[in-house]
């Protein structure tokens, strides 16, 4: 009788150390996946992921799940329902190589996203394009973003109109938040706008005569008429030159933009009769807004321009790049005509 008593409690202490086991490994499988690691990158490198409006935890596990090694789906599941957790906030989120089931869980319900990297530059002309070049980093839709660009009322606050309202974003590289709503960003267009419009700037723009705005637009033309980074400086003197004098600036870049063919290299007798006051042939003064997105060093060469007499300029009949440049109309009538001869030439050679 003692023999089977002491048998039985051998027995329950076995079973009760074997269940003890079993729990404690389950318990610390949980608590490894809850608190050190469930998703392990398959390349050892960060993945970022969109989550948009209504997704939920289940179709995040979807999208990751080509990224990472993940130990238990049930477990994040679990993890989830214990914390009241299903529909992560919108955003981009990028994850380390190495998560934890409470980080990834903790991020999403608190929207802790990463921030987005927008860019663009001197490329960008339309409104079109812009808006449709900042939105393709962001949630916002390009059409979305066009309105407020074409929105009178939206941009008053701002100093803007319809044709500036490029001039508001400078070319370069900012982050933000994926979800950033369009009020936002261009508060933040703003505040990177007065940043670069400090006082210096300010005010070598108040001694040339020119609205920070008319800056951008000038700028616009004059990285448009040349590659050569050297010239641009003497360029902006140019144009400066020909606004003192009340002269019309005749830029041919404002004759392209006016065409609506960007890829026009020639510019004839039928452009320059484009009725557009973008087209500075047949309008006096700036056009109404930019004919692309000023870069901020082209700002820079029409704020710090030197002092010169040119008035004129032409394509260097040795179609090098450069242009010759002439404070006479007779000396650029000649280098026109060199010009000319030398493309004719070009183009008689061509049909041969």
């Amino acid at each position: 009788m003692e023999f089977k008593k002491r048998y039985f409690l051998r027995a329950a202490l076995i079973t009760i150390g074997i269940l003890a086991s079993v729990v404690t490994t389950i318990a610390m499988k949980h608590y490894y996946r809850l608190e050190v690691s469930n998703f392990r990158s398959v390349d050892d490198q960060p993945h970022s992921y969109n989550i948009h409006p209504g997704t939920t935890i289940e179709q995040v596990l979807t999208m990751m799940e080509g990224d990472y090694n993940i130990g238990s789906h049930r477990d994040v599941l679990l993890h989830a329902r214990l914390m009241h957790f299903n529909y992560p906030e919108p955003g981009h989120y990028m994850f380390e190589n190495n998560i934890s089931n409470r980080e990834l869980i903790e991020r999403l319900k608190l929207g802790k996203q990463t921030p987005v990297k927008i860019t663009w530059n001197n490329t960008i002309r339309t409104r079109e394009q812009l808006a449709g070049k900042v939105a393709s980093y962001l949630m916002m839709d390009s059409t979305t973003l066009l309105s407020h660009l074409e929105d009178e009322a939206f941009l008053e606050p701002y100093g803007f109109n319809i044709e500036t309202s490029r001039c508001l974003f400078i070319p370069n590289t900012y982050e933000v938040y994926w979800t950033i709503t369009p009020k936002q960003l261009f508060d933040r267009m703003k505040t990177e706008y007065d940043r670069f419009w400090n006082d210096e700037r300010t005010a070598k723009a108040e001694k040339i005569g020119l609205s920070p705005v008319e800056v951008s637009i000038l700028a616009s033309i004059v990285e448009s008429e040349s590659n050569n980074k050297k010239e641009l400086p003497i360029i902006a003197s140019l144009y400066l030159n020909r606004i003192k004098k009340g002269m019309p600036l005749q830029a041919c870049p404002t004759v392209i933009y006016a065409s609506g063919d960007f890829a026009l290299r020639r510019i004839l007798y039928r452009h320059l009769q484009i009725d557009s006051p973008y087209n500075t042939y047949r309008y006096k003064g700036l056009p109404p807004g930019p004919i692309r997105c000023a870069q901020p060093r082209s700002m820079d060469y029409v704020l710090n321009a030197p002092k010169t007499n040119y008035l004129f300029m032409c394509a260097n009949p040795e179609l090098n790049g450069t242009h010759i440049f002439s404070s006479s109309f007779s000396n650029h009538a000649n280098a026109a005509v060199q010009y000319h001869h030398m493309m004719d030439q070009k183009k008689n050679q061509k049909e041969e």
